[in-house]
């Protein structure tokens, strides 16, 4: 099968078209034919060797895989056939295994191209505003990058949830899109600081909860449009930097920070995390929420899909197509 290998860690260069071996399910799993991959920045992180705990060259990237079931292991109740969306490890390619529990039904309504924006962006999203965040109808949340792939999602659900949003893109053509998927305040971040524009708009209270998978200056800055007793919830850090939280000023202030991973969390507390899914799929299906995907690319075309990704061109999810 074409598969895409990570040879070794560095730039966009190091992406392979390569001919790899079929997989075959084992007990739990399946195999799927994959239609779309989803693209995520962790496999920038991966590809760059910053993923803590991540594979070591050479590898297959990608976590998740929409297509149709073509081989089932021992154990595994489901049908050849089955079209469904998965978490798993080595979508970057024609054929991918995934456990049965990871799977998501697909509906004949959505595209394989939505499908694959839908776990990671959608779980990540809801876990980090209510698992994790606590948001409730009277809160005033800030979504950054409100035009990618997980800012997409979380501006949907904060709207479904009466709260009061703010979000940050580069791009009047972004902010639109997120205004049109519920962001009530939209803010430009490469002409205004957004500190400036939340503590106008909240006559200087701030809000009470930042989802930031930024990381570096925009968690610092983030810190200070927070409101007292609000948190930041820390899902990534597509800036490339770390931000270091002064201890001194979250006790002074009251101020919390929270981190969440999804791949760790649904390990260590799959019920947290995977609770929502009937909720999710619910929305969906009801036509309340929306996949948002904005490039799709070829499968040999992955360099070009991750340095998209990385140029912070994109709007939406970004899918790769066998």
């Amino acid at each position: 099968m074409k598969s895409i290998v990570v040879t070794e860690f560095g730039s966009s260069s190091v992406l392979e078209v390569q001919e790899t071996e079929i997989p075959e399910p084992g007990p739990g799993e399946v195999r799927i034919d994959v239609a779309a991959t989803g693209l995520n920045f962790a496999d920038v992180m991966q590809r760059r060797g910053h993923y803590r705990g991540g594979p070591e060259p050479p590898f297959i990237p990608g976590m998740e895989a929409a297509g149709t079931i073509d081989a089932v292991g021992e154990g595994v109740d489901r049908e050849v056939g089955d079209r469904v969306v998965a978490l798993t490890n080595g979508a970057y390619a024609e054929y991918a295994t995934a456990y049965e529990q990871s799977l998501f039904d697909v509906p004949e309504s959505m595209s394989f191209a939505e499908a694959a924006g839908f776990p990671v962006q959608f779980l990540t999203a809801y876990s980090c505003l209510h698992n994790w965040g606590d948001l409730t109808a009277n809160d005033r949340v800030l979504i950054h990058a409100a035009a990618g792939g997980v800012g997409t999602a979380a501006v949907q659900l904060a709207d479904h949830a009466d709260a009061d949003s703010f979000g940050t893109a580069s791009t009047q053509e972004k902010l639109d899109l997120a205004s049109d998927l519920g962001l009530d305040h939209g803010i430009n971040y490469e002409e205004t600081d957004f500190r400036e524009v939340i503590d106008e708009e909240t006559d200087g209270e701030g809000v009470n909860l930042v989802l930031d998978g930024v990381n570096g200056e925009t968690f610092d800055r983030s810190l200070d449009a927070l409101s007292h007793f609000g948190r930041v919830v820390v899902y990534g850090a597509a800036s490339g930097d770390i931000a270091k939280p002064d201890t001194t000023r979250l006790l002074f202030e009251n101020k919390s920070v929270i981190g969440f991973h999804l791949g760790n969390a649904i390990e260590k507390d799959p019920s947290r995390v995977l609770g929502s899914v009937s909720e999710l799929q619910r929305l969906l299906a009801q036509d309340e929420l929306e996949v948002i995907v904005g490039e799709t690319f070829a499968l040999e075309d992955a360099k070009e899909a991750q340095e998209y990704l990385e140029g912070r061109q994109s709007v939406g999810k970004v899918v790769l197509e066998p």
